[in-house]
């Protein structure tokens, strides 16, 4: 017996290149590196009153096994907070509570699709889609939009229908490229996802992080028809610099849900107690650290997108909504420049890092090969010095 070898699912998995750009360090000598890697408010921490409720849950025992599909009460301020906000009624039973939303999003995945089945997910994506979708056994169907606004339309939707299509995965806002759709947006696509007969995984975990006045949208709210076909994830990872305490929820039809929780209880079992009782208090509390937050994000981008138009050969719009920029860089990976040539994006990242002391993650990890991330919700100061590095970096590459 090969004690070495490994289940195929395991071996045809891709890690995630999110943080392997920064996870060397740079040469001896180098800058000190700067990261816009991490999707995680970097400078503000959990707000105080939620931080409480965690240290009072602890002094009140609640350190034991809960229900696998989450507290009562969670699941009761979850409805209320979808009810508030979002327009969305559910019942007890048609909520669970997860290790994140990215357990929510993998959970939905294993209860929808058998295998070969197609989940459909507009290019650029978020990098754990297309493997959460290969651990489940189904099919990536990648669905590419065109910059600057990547926007999925009903056209290209329907061009990628097959007899196995069976999923949509709408992230709205979206990582990496900040899109926030339209209300008439949501709208046009529902129509192709009803005639299709599919389900939409709509992760909306970004949905406090819209800028400009903008208004967001959750897909469930469209009507009876498309909550009924819709599973929605969301959690307070983002919004309430809650990222380290990993905790989400989805809300869909009750039997979804069960066979969601079902999955669950063979993995995780429930989340971490104490942090249900803070998200608690985190959704019942007040909305005023998450507006300073939206803020100064707005402002931050506002920065760095004016900075990076500033540099020869980048070219970034200006995202909606999350908390990334995604400039294109396709100058700088067609030649006429100074020392190698850089022909990926990947190289890219590499050369910034090196160079520059600046991490961003490669648009090659998102499936946008002619494009980098780089993260808004860091110091402007740590902005700031990027740009000037970066900008120094790269004029020496474009041909004069």
């Amino acid at each position: 017996m090969r004690l070495d070898r490994l289940a195929d699912r395991v071996i045809l998995l891709r890690p995630s290149i999110s943080l392997a750009t920064a996870a060397d360090p740079p040469q001896a000598g180098g800058p000190r590196p700067l990261l816009f890697v991490e999707g995680e408010p970097a400078d503000f921490d959990t707000p105080e009153f939620v931080k409480e409720a965690a240290r009072q849950a602890l002094r009140e025992g609640w350190t034991k096994y809960g229900p696998t599909g989450g507290l009562p009460e969670l699941k009761d301020c979850i409805r209320q907070k979808l009810s508030d906000e979002n327009g969305l009624v559910y019942g007890p039973d048609e909520v669970v509570v997860t290790v994140g939303a990215k357990q929510a999003i993998f959970n939905a995945l294993m209860a929808l699709c058998n295998p070969g089945e197609e989940v459909l997910i507009p290019a650029p994506y978020w990098t754990s889609y297309p493997e959460q979708v290969r651990l489940v056994g189904g099919t990536t169907r990648i669905l590419r939009t065109d910059g600057p606004s990547w926007r999925l339309t009903p056209g290209r939707l329907a061009e990628a229908l097959s007899p196995k299509s069976r999923v949509l995965i709408l992230n709205n806002p979206a990582n990496p490229t900040g899109v926030v759709y339209t209300r008439e947006e949501l709208t046009a696509l529902a129509t192709v996802v009803e005639r299709a007969d599919l389900w939409v995984i709509a992760d909306e975990i970004y949905e406090k992080y819209v800028y400009d006045g903008r208004a967001f949208t959750a897909f469930a709210s469209l009507g009876p028809e498309i909550q009924q076909r819709t599973v929605t994830v969301n959690g307070v990872s983002k919004a309430f610099a809650m990222t380290g305490w990993r905790l989400g929820y989805a809300a869909g039809p009750a039997s979804l849900i069960r066979a969601m929780t079902l999955v669950q209880g063979h993995s995780t079992s429930c989340a971490n107690v104490m942090t249900q009782r803070a998200t608690m208090a985190a959704l019942r509390g007040g909305q005023e650290s998450v507006q300073t937050m939206v803020a100064a994000f707005q402002q931050r981008r506002d920065l760095m997108v004016n900075g990076l138009n500033r540099i020869d050969g980048i070219h970034c719009p200006r995202p909606e909504g999350a908390l990334y920029v995604f400039p294109d860089v396709s100058r700088l990976l067609e030649g006429g420049s100074v020392g190698a040539p850089l022909r990926t994006s990947v190289e890219l990242a590499r050369y910034l890092l090196e160079e520059a002391g600046v991490a961003v993650v490669p648009g090659e990890a998102f499936g946008a090969e002619r494009a980098m991330r780089m993260v808004i919700a860091v110091p402007p100061e740590q902005i700031e010095e990027a740009l000037v590095r970066m900008e120094s970096c790269l004029q020496r590459r474009i041909a004069r």
